[in-house]
């Protein structure tokens, strides 16, 4: 039972966890300041366009029943923006430095693992494959 303790402590503080876990909390954190930008200060401006006060209170009605189709498009809208947020800011800056990288010469694919290694690399770090012909170290 102690083993299983100690495996559960290291699994806990491994660095993995911990930074998916910090990238959590600032996701969360990210998403309440788009959604409180979006419904504090985009959807007044869309709300004026439908002459009312608040955004999220705008609705119709069918046979009693109340559909608040405001808040629905606050949330559309808040989608939109932090979709395009991400694309920008992360996604298309990423890719554009991982094609540089992947252009690099002075890196190549494992052809066993597909791991990026130095190209003078005889063996793998990763998978330990015999990569080229040399002599024996």
């Amino acid at each position: 039972m102690k083993s299983m303790a100690a495996d559960f402590k290291k699994f806990l503080v491994k660095g993995n966890l911990v930074t998916t876990a910090v990238a959590l909390v600032m996701a969360l954190v990210f998403a309440a300041l788009v959604k409180a930008f979006i419904t504090d200060l985009i959807t007044p401006i869309i709300a004026m366009i439908f002459g009312s006060s608040s955004f999220a209170d705008l609705s119709f009605t069918i046979n009693g029943s109340h559909f608040y189709y405001g808040d629905f498009i606050n949330a559309l809208v808040t989608f939109v923006i932090t979709a395009a947020a991400v694309f920008f800011f992360v996604v298309e800056p990423y890719e554009a430095w991982d094609s540089r990288r992947a252009a690099d010469e002075s890196i190549k694919d494992c052809p066993e693992c597909t791991t990026k290694i130095p190209a003078a690399a005889r063996r793998c770090p990763q998978c330990t494959a015999v990569l080229s012909a040399g002599p024996a170290v």
